[in-house]
């Protein structure tokens, strides 16, 4: 019925809508198979044998699939570890982050804050001017940081773009909501914790979304200021698979070696690629219904 209905409007519609419409469609579905089609080559890719696969690309034979790569990515005693360890830090970085985003973007978003402007200022001027690789280096160390947890959790923690989003967010909530609970006494951390914080459900899911899914593809802070293996993400650990199937020249003699773990290599490519991405894929659609209420709200008012 939501169909006929459709079609019936789109008849109605003149010429330059119509194609202005189709124009639309045809873009969403090229986007769309721009992003399925290279990630079923990648699943696919994980299955076969890299020979058949350099020879006649990928094939849905299942009789020339194998789960080889999976078998040997997950032999090593250390990804379980890695996978615990990336769990760890992308939700304890997460919550850390996103509870501070919220608590500076409160009182950013009221208009009798005194000094929010100088304070939003210095705030996005950090967004064009760092110190660095080294300076952050050297601060680690003095704060005692390096090859510990925190190294991973802090140092990026606040974020001035999500502060921005989330101040916006609360600008558009209705004033009457602090009206109401001052009449009824309520402080202002209480009107934060029990009034702010629940209604602000999709703009935190959305700032957990974005700070989950950053930490969790991050590792170069990890390889800089880990030194411990047992403390390393799930990203080190699969480069480390990989570096260590990956025949280096001169480093194998015998050229039937070098062929076996050129070709381990290639499938352990593919099959980290899934591993690594699959808590992403399986955690967005949970998170859809906050995602697009929480950027549109937040996008309302500058």
């Amino acid at each position: 019925m939501n169909i006929k209905m459709k079609m019936k409007k789109f008849k109605k519609l003149s010429f330059s809508d119509k194609s202005i419409t189709i124009s639309g469609y045809v873009g969403v579905i090229l986007f769309v198979l721009a992003i399925i089609i290279p990630l079923i080559y990648i699943v696919v890719a994980s299955f076969m044998d890299p020979n058949t696969l350099n020879n006649q690309g990928i094939t849905f034979d299942f009789s020339k699939w194998s789960i080889e790569g999976y078998t040997r990515v997950f032999k090593d005693d250390m990804l379980l570890r890695g996978f615990l360890n990336s769990v760890f830090y992308s939700t304890a970085y997460a919550v850390i982050s996103v509870g501070a985003t919220l608590l500076a973007a409160y009182p950013l978003s009221r208009p009798d804050f005194v000094g929010k402007k100088i304070i939003t200022t210095l705030y996005i001027i950090t967004m064009f001017f760092g110190g660095g690789l080294m300076p952050t280096y050297l601060l680690v160390d003095n704060l005692k940081l390096l090859n510990t947890v925190w190294a991973i959790l802090l140092p990026g923690a606040i974020n001035v773009w999500n502060i921005i989003l989330a101040r916006t967010y609360f600008q558009s909530l209705p004033k009457e909501l602090r009206e109401a609970s001052a009449i009824d006494g309520a402080s202002d951390i209480t009107h934060f914790f029990k009034i702010m914080i629940p209604v602000c459900k999709p703009i935190i899911a959305v700032l957990l979304l974005y700070q989950f899914v950053a930490q969790w593809n991050s590792y170069f802070d990890a390889m800089i200021y880990l030194d411990d293996t047992k403390l390393q993400p799930l990203q080190l650990v699969i480069r480390s698979i990989l570096i260590q199937n990956t025949p280096r020249p001169g480093m194998i003699a015998d050229v039937q070696s070098a062929a076996a773990m050129a070709k381990m290599a290639q499938l352990l490519k593919y099959s980290t690629i899934v591993v690594s991405s699959l808590p992403l894929l399986v955690m967005y659609p949970f998170f859809q219904k906050y995602f697009d209420k929480g950027i549109m709200a937040g996008s309302v008012k500058g």
